[in-house]
């Protein structure tokens, strides 16, 4: 009789654990290790209730946000990327591979509004602490190339309506009648 050892998990024979497939150089596999993430479920498991459906995993949702804050991608566009991702999943403590999506987007509001203020900035310290020779500088530079500018091309239909608009009184002040 061969006994089984409760330390060793039984390989599955469709997948191999997401540990042995992907490169733990990855600077994302470097940053999943370095978090603390039981400061995140001490911390959070006070706002959770043993009744009802059962909630997600509290390190997958605090990953999902750090991943939406690293990648600036929306609610949507981070729970579709971390299905097609296995590098999110893996930072997100799974180590099998996943093909359904994590959560709805809305859960990602839930999740918020559910740690509060109090919460969003325990997250922002510890990823702050991530980086605490960067605070130490002297000089930040920030880029801040990146924004948008407000220009409306002539492409655009609101301004086709506001040329229209423009047109109508005119030809009220003309006393012209339109169709």
């Amino acid at each position: 009789m061969i006994k089984n050892s409760s330390k060793k998990q039984q390989l599955n024979l469709f997948s191999s654990p997401l540990s042995q497939m992907l490169d733990m150089n990855d600077p994302l596999i470097a940053l999943s290790d370095t978090i603390d993430w039981k400061i995140f479920e001490d911390n959070f498991e006070k706002y959770y209730s043993k009744e009802g459906r059962p909630a997600k995993p509290i390190r997958l949702m605090v990953g999902i946000l750090l991943l939406k804050q690293i990648e600036n991608l929306s609610d949507e566009n981070v729970v579709l990327q971390w299905k097609r991702n296995p590098y999110y999943q893996y930072f997100c403590g799974f180590d099998e591979l996943q093909i359904v999506e994590p959560c709805h987007p809305t859960d990602l509001v839930y999740f918020r509004k559910r740690i509060g203020t109090e919460g969003m900035k325990l997250i922002f310290a510890m990823s702050v602490n991530l980086h605490s020779n960067a605070k130490e500088e002297k000089q930040v530079i920030v880029d801040t190339t990146l924004q948008e500018n407000n220009i409306t091309y002539p492409t655009d239909g609101k301004l086709a309506i506001k040329i229209i608009n423009h047109l109508i009184k005119i030809a009220k002040k003309e006393n012209i009648k339109l169709r």
